[in-house]
């Protein structure tokens, strides 16, 4: 029998709990990934191949391109259930009341979980930044352009972009069409305002990024007076503009936040910001990209907790009560976000309010089990 005194029986026991923790979960990585695929992206692949008649190949890269994100959603319910159905295990087969005769607190077998649980949740959300969002993109590419055959936009026009400052209008540009690879534009528009009027008019029908600055050409400048009267103040054959835009800021402003990286959402948001538009909901999926995969470690807990009771349940029901578990914690997880985009609540602490609940539901939950013992 494993035992807690000293570093070789401490690392004994912590083998033996992990052990037991090892099965259950590639069984729930499985299991949970056929349920998400089944009940979901099976449909949409077969209604492509029926409804669109699009090729085999392309429908299986399709799938193939959208499992790193099904597998991500995946683990933390997988540890619920590892936890859950390895200390089901421990319990029915009687090892937890022995572990417990030894002198050994619950809170220490259920230590290696913890810190395995950590471990996940890093590599979570790793996959997080690195993977998914190259296989969600790969996936909306070849949506758009194999199944939907699309032609790659090389202009994107008509963009408007605000800037304020503490909240009050300085300026809008308007832009109507430019090149997000090389920074081309034309017809562009700039209002300045003073005081929430307009006060001066940039025109140019032409301009370029160069070295990292804007530039227009062969534009006009223009002051509107305070009667609305507009009057030309000068020309010029090259102007430097203020904007601190990239042209590949602009032509990702349409693109899908949920398939950017952590620092690629963060500089969108402080884009949007300077532009006065309400960044209520991006500032919601950065800090959900953050909590969500340390999910994890407070389902470990849980799920450890509910399987020590005394029961003897097969791996069916441990399935059947993971599903559970999980429901409850995205359905807190769905209303506080739904607080945090309405700015109800900060973006962080809405994102990390179902964390926090669970973990202290889990840390009750320890020292009930520990008085069992």
């Amino acid at each position: 029998m494993p035992s807690g005194g000293g570093r070789t029986g401490g690392f004994i026991l912590d083998r033996f709990v992990l052990g037991q923790m090892s099965a259950p979960f590639m069984f729930g990585i499985l299991s949970f990934t056929v349920i998400l695929v089944a009940g979901n992206l099976l449909f949409k692949l077969a209604d492509l191949v029926i409804q669109r008649g699009v090729s085999f190949g392309i429908v299986t890269r399709l799938f193939i391109y959208s499992l790193p994100g099904v597998v991500t959603l995946t683990i933390p319910m997988s540890c619920l259930l590892a936890a859950l159905l390895g200390f089901g295990n421990m319990s029915a087969n009687s090892e937890l009341v022995a572990l417990k005769s030894a002198g050994i607190s619950f809170g220490r077998i259920v230590r290696p979980l913890i810190i395995s649980g950590i471990f996940i949740s890093i590599i979570a959300f790793l996959m997080n930044e690195t993977i998914v969002p190259l296989s969600e993109r790969a996936v909306a590419n070849v949506m758009r352009y194999e199944v939907l055959r699309s032609v790659p936009p090389i202009f994107k026009e008509n963009v408007f972009i605000r800037e304020e400052s503490e909240g009050v209008l300085r300026r809008v540009f308007y832009i109507g069409a430019v090149k997000p690879r090389s920074g081309e534009m034309s017809d562009v528009l700039v209002q300045e305002f003073e005081d929430g009027h307009i006060r001066r008019l940039i025109s140019a029908p032409k301009g370029d990024w160069t070295d990292g600055v804007w530039w227009l050409e062969n534009g006009q400048v223009f002051e509107v007076q305070t009667d609305g009267v507009v009057k030309a103040l000068f020309s010029f054959e090259r102007q430097k503009l203020n904007l601190a835009v990239a042209p590949s800021k602009i032509g990702n402003a349409a693109s899908d936040p949920s398939v950017m990286g952590l620092m690629e959402l963060y500089d969108t948001i402080r884009n949007a910001e300077l532009h006065g538009n309400d960044t209520g909901k991006l500032w919601m999926l950065l800090n959900l990209r953050i909590s969500v995969p340390w999910a994890s470690v407070v389902l470990v807990m849980v799920g450890a907790a509910v399987g020590s009771r005394p029961q003897r349940s097969s791996s069916g029901m441990g399935l059947g009560l993971s599903v559970v578990i999980v429901f409850i914690y995205y359905v807190i997880m769905s209303f506080c976000k739904s607080l945090g985009e309405a700015r109800f609540l900060p973006g962080a602490v809405a994102a990390w309010i179902p964390n926090v609940a669970f973990f202290m539901i889990g840390m009750v939950m320890t020292r009930r089990a520990n008085r069992l013992g």
